[in-house]
């Protein structure tokens, strides 16, 4: 999943001002409105209308057809996101009927339309936005942000008018899960850095939080029966030793899940094993076959680590490891799932995995949680129902029907067997940690490069079928969506060599967010819009339609070539930027390894390294 071909290199850097001031006004200097057509992710069906749009003026109201909190609390985060641009915050009143000049709230749509399915109507008269209940409400106030003009998003007052276009819009999703995976595990973000992000995929109707808390370089979640697992499991990350605080209390992860849920988005903690536990085999001694606790590793490789399985007594150890882990985070965590990882754990024997299996899987059914994990959980006894993440690539895809079929392709075909529901986040189109091409600054491409168009033209259903698109293994009634996955091991620039004392460590969100954008919102249309409604061409014009809006919110976002960008030159679209004002800390690493040769499917050998905090 993190295997390495070396490649990369980092250029230039594009900073970008932002307008300062201004309220609600109707000046003729101003922008003009969002094209309809510029809706990322494409609607199910909209219509531009004849006729003026709606004009937001002081008298403007946001008024919610409900007194339900929920309902409210959609109303009121309306206000918030239009305040800082608009320089004024609408006020939010609960209406009996629709209102005129007002933006309208309705939560008592047909229940046809689904839990996040709506309707979007405006005119001269004003906006209104219908759904069966307060997420689908919440959906459709996104789609409406994007009706007015990309300066909405700026956190400073910017000139007027705030206009939306004239439009019916009839939405729902394509899929139930439509997922992001931060790997926090890697390089830790900080509780606010975490929320920006959650803000940002909320705005593209993302609505899974998948959190990587645990791997080799570190264990993120404070359990207070082991507190061992933050003191010294959290004080490593990729590249960095003796660090302290990287790691969420219980109420830095309660106050995460909070935040997630107001903007209607699940969390699915992972605890990952039997592999990825390095950060586990150095905190609680006892879990390794020798009784010794390793040194903390703050290094690159992978199958590296492995919980002792090798006999009864350690066996029960791990059992009651994993459930003292596991009761807390289910306890904290109101969603149904719980990620239990399950890949590259090459040095494990079938009957270790499978004593993995049914301990981890044990100690989440019994908590009332689905069990969630890679494809490689296939190849054990999995409950019915249970939700796999597949991340082949196109050599899964080619070998299918051959005789020499992968081994993810047989963990896929025992997971179907099984009962079990997939979320597809094949790496080389939804892993956001592969580099765009050979100039991307961070990241990895042992997958290939994958530019945005390779992140939007696929199809979920036909993600584990031959090449030609055909003989899909997992049936279409068994997909539950889509992830993309953004890891962080690799969060540096110049990350095709290990690092130097002269690496550049940009804060973790700068990564992200360049990352990211523009290649999360082609994977969140994937999730949302029909197969048959998407359209490349149509796409990326759509799609450069969003870089002003990213501009306005100092989203740091990468300008890929091939993107009409508004006010980006070829020159630059060539070359690496990063169009952001807010680039970030820039930091360096205390210590260096040497790297050596990189290769497939191990990744460059190195020593446990770095000494400092990012």
């Amino acid at each position: 999943m993190r295997w390495l071909r070396r490649r990369g290199r980092c250029l230039a850097t594009v900073v970008l001002t932002l307008p300062l001031s201004a309220t609600i006004s109707e000046a003729a200097t101003a922008p003009p409105p969002a094209a309809p057509s510029a809706l990322v992710p494409q609607p199910v069906s909209h219509l531009p209308m004849a006729g003026k749009g709606f004009t937001l003026t002081p008298r403007t109201r946001v008024a919610v057809l409900s007194k339900k909190p929920a309902v409210l609390a959609v109303g009121t985060y309306l206000a918030k996101v239009l305040a800082p641009a608009t320089g004024r915050t609408l006020p939010v009143v609960t209406v009996s009927r629709p209102q005129k000049q007002a933006v309208v709230l309705d939560p008592n749509g047909p229940e046809k339309l689904g839990a996040e399915g709506y309707t979007l109507s405006s005119d001269k008269d004003g906006v209104v936005v219908r759904a069966h209940g307060a997420e689908g409400l919440f959906r459709g106030v996104q789609t409406l942000r994007q009706l007015l003009p990309a300066a909405v998003e700026s956190p400073n007052g910017v000139p007027g008018p705030w206009t939306v276009s004239p439009v019916r819009i009839s939405d729902s999703p394509r899929y139930a899960y439509r997922g992001v995976m931060l790997d926090v595990a890697r390089r830790f973000y900080p509780v606010a850095q975490v929320k920006r992000y959650i803000d940002q995929a909320a705005a593209y109707k993302i609505n899974t939080l998948h959190l990587h808390l645990t791997d080799d370089q570190g264990w993120r979640i404070a359990i207070d029966a082991i507190p061992e697992l933050t003191e010294v499991g959290a004080s490593t990350q990729s590249g960095f030793t003796h660090g302290s605080g990287w790691y969420y209390s219980a109420a830095d992860y309660k106050e995460i899940v909070a935040f997630a849920r107001s903007r209607f988005m699940t969390v699915v903690p992972e605890i990952d094993g039997p592999g990825h536990t390095r950060a586990a085999l150095a905190s609680v001694p006892g879990l390794n076959c020798d009784d010794k606790a390793k040194p903390p590793y703050s290094g690159f490789e992978v199958g590296i680590s492995l919980y002792c399985l090798e006999d009864e007594r350690h066996t029960a150890r791990t059992t009651r490891f994993l459930r003292t882990v596991i009761e807390p985070v289910a306890k904290l965590t109101p969603g149904p799932y719980i990620h239990l990882g399950g890949d590259e754990t090459p040095q494990a024997t079938p009957s270790q995995y499978a004593a993995y299996v049914e301990a981890a899987t044990s100690a989440t059914t019994s908590r009332k949680k689905i069990v969630m994990g890679w494809h490689q959980l296939g190849q054990a006894a999995i409950p019915a129902g249970s939700l796999m993440q597949y991340w082949g690539e196109d050599g899964d895809r080619e070998s299918i029907g051959t005789a020499d079929e992968t081994a993810t392709i047989g963990f896929v075909r025992s997971g179907v067997a099984q009962g079990a529901r997939f979320v597809m986040s094949p790496s080389d189109h939804a892993y956001l940690d592969m580099k765009y091409d050979e100039s991307t600054p961070y990241g990895l491409s042992w997958s290939g490069y994958v530019p945005v168009r390779r992140s939007y033209e696929w199809d979920p259903a036909k993600a584990t079928a031959k090449p030609d698109g055909t003989g899909s293994i997992v049936p279409a009634g068994q997909i539950a969506g889509v992830e993309a996955a953004l890891w962080a091991d690799r969060a540096y620039e110049g990350s095709d060599a290990l690092p130097t004392p002269t690496t550049r460590w940009p804060e973790p969100h700068v990564y992200a967010e360049y990352m990211s954008f523009p290649r999360l919102p082609a994977i969140a249309e994937v999730g949302w819009t029909p197969q048959s409604a998407r359209d490349w061409k149509d796409f990326r014009r759509r799609l450069a339609q969003q870089g002003p809006r990213w501009t306005a919110a100092g989203i740091g976002y990468h300008p890929a070539p091939g993107i009409p960008w508004p006010g980006v030159t070829k020159a630059v679209e060539g070359a690496h930027t990063i169009t952001s004002a807010r680039s970030g800390l820039v930091l360096t690493a205390a210590s260096a390894t040497k790297g050596a040769k990189a290769s497939r499917p191990c990744l460059a050998r190195s020593k446990p390294l770095l000494s400092g905090r990012p």
